[in-house]
């Protein structure tokens, strides 16, 4: 994997630690260490912000104009960018080609990863040698950053899908690891997440860095662990792995009977050197086919989550002389500091019911598939929930709990062979993108 780092690569992450709180946090300004000085000669401080600058880290392009959630929810027709500085939101993103190099569009979601993965391998290769840090610290710290590193490759590995990836990545820099297959990039995923549970049960009962808002009730070691299997049942259900799926959720913080907002989530604020969170721009437009494709509640209202994430616009935009148009807006951010979810209860419940499809329990399927219906949507149950519709069910199901909060859609249509069901509004012979390619630069590199 090569990305052009220097030595001092690690210092942006220290300078960003220094300017940007990840919402009100009190970082020490650590001079700017080089990665040699950290790493040789680590301090507790250097290594305690370090754990937390993971978190910015894995932030970086999630909520911005040409970020994850906005991309994969535009090739998901979830969402549209109509951007009058830059039509490859629709001329490329909805178009025949995506530009591996263009590192903003076809060539993105691959940079910032890697430097989180790299970052995190400095920050635990420098724990050997940090004075005055107690194993319990210690095993916190590793527990955390191999958990940033599995949702790191989880942000490859969606967006790139059967291309494959880089896994073997902690080399010195120039030397380039082989890229692999998909399965592969899920067991080191999978492989990370066990060993960051192993890790967390031997730190203590709380951690000795700082963890964002959004990690509110997840920010010891017990309960991270929650968070941790939380991750592992996704990558699970995706390998179709369900009875380790199972396993996972109910390890997790699955509970019907909390809020199904409960969960972690990406922090956004708008104090000075801090991201704030773009998904609030004019420029985005909610798919009409959101509205149009939606269930009605008993007194005839639209699903409840139409009603409480979409806005009615005063007037349609267009784009691609009106090939596009739509007169519907997000209100899910209300404004730029609202946080963006990295996994909530609602996904889990929906998660759970996945896992029993796929496990042929068709029963406790359509039990967690109803409680989302009648608790989320505000809509009738469905009493004919069986093998013959119930992943129908459940992907529109996912299609309207998680929409424009992380390509939840695009990736599982892909999953499930069913990409070709998705609008053709440019040109009926324009397929839906099924993967982003692997960076030209990174190709290039290896020739």
């Amino acid at each position: 994997m090569t990305i052009h780092l220097t030595k001092k690569a690690f210092v942006g992450l220290c300078a960003v630690l220094s300017l940007s709180g990840c919402g009100s946090m009190d970082i020490p300004d650590l001079n700017n260490p080089s990665l040699d000085d950290f790493r040789e000669r680590p301090t507790r401080p250097a290594v305690l912000t370090a754990a937390t600058g993971l978190l910015i880290g894995h932030r970086a392009g999630v909520a911005a104009l040409n970020g994850y959630v906005a991309q994969l929810g535009i090739i998901g027709r979830e969402a549209y960018v109509f951007d009058p500085a830059d039509p490859r939101s629709v001329d490329e993103l909805l178009g025949p080609t995506l530009d591996p190099g263009g590192p903003a569009f076809g060539g993105n979601h691959w940079t910032s990863p890697y430097l989180n993965i790299r970052n995190a391998n400095a920050l635990l290769d420098a724990l050997e040698k940090v004075p005055s840090t107690s194993d319990a610290e210690k095993e916190g710290i590793r527990g955390f950053a191999k958990t940033m590193q599995a949702l790191d490759f989880l942000v490859v590995v969606n967006t790139r899908d059967t291309n494959g990836a880089p896994i073997d990545v902690n080399l010195p820099i120039g030397q380039l690891a082989p890229i692999v297959g998909k399965e592969a990039v899920f067991e080191r995923i999978a492989a990370l997440l066990d060993e960051g549970l192993a890790h967390l049960d031997n730190a203590g009962e709380s951690f000795a860095f700082q963890l964002s808002s959004g990690f509110a009730g997840f920010n010891t070691p017990a309960t991270f662990q929650q968070f941790n299997r939380a991750i592992a049942a996704r990558v699970a259900v995706y390998r179709g792995l369900y009875p380790e799926a199972l396993t996972a959720l109910s390890q997790s913080f699955l509970n019907p009977s909390a809020p199904l907002e409960l969960g972690v989530y990406h922090s956004f604020g708008t104090n000075s050197g801090d991201t704030d969170n773009g998904l609030i721009s004019v420029n985005i437009f909610a798919h009409p086919s959101i509205v149009t494709d939606a269930e009605l509640q008993d007194d005839g209202a639209v699903d409840d989550r139409v009603t409480r994430k979409l806005v009615r616009l005063p007037e349609a935009a267009t784009a691609a002389d009106g090939k596009l148009s739509s007169e519907w807006g997000f209100r899910i951010y209300p404004t730029n500091s609202a946080p963006v979810p990295i996994i909530r209860n609602e996904e889990l419940i929906l998660l759970r019911a996945e896992a029993n499809i796929g496990a042929r329990n068709f029963g406790p399927a359509a039990d967690d598939l109803n409680f989302i219906r009648t608790n989320s949507g505000r809509l009738p149950a469905r009493l004919d929930i069986d093998e013959s519709n119930a992943l129908d069910e459940l992907l529109k199901q996912k299609r309207y709990s998680l929409l424009f909060e992380g390509g939840h859609r695009w990736i599982d249509l892909r999953r499930y062979g069913r990409l070709g069901t998705l609008p053709r509004e440019l040109d009926p012979e324009i397929a839906p993108h099924e993967r982003f390619p692997i960076p030209a630069a990174e190709m290039n590199a290896r020739q």
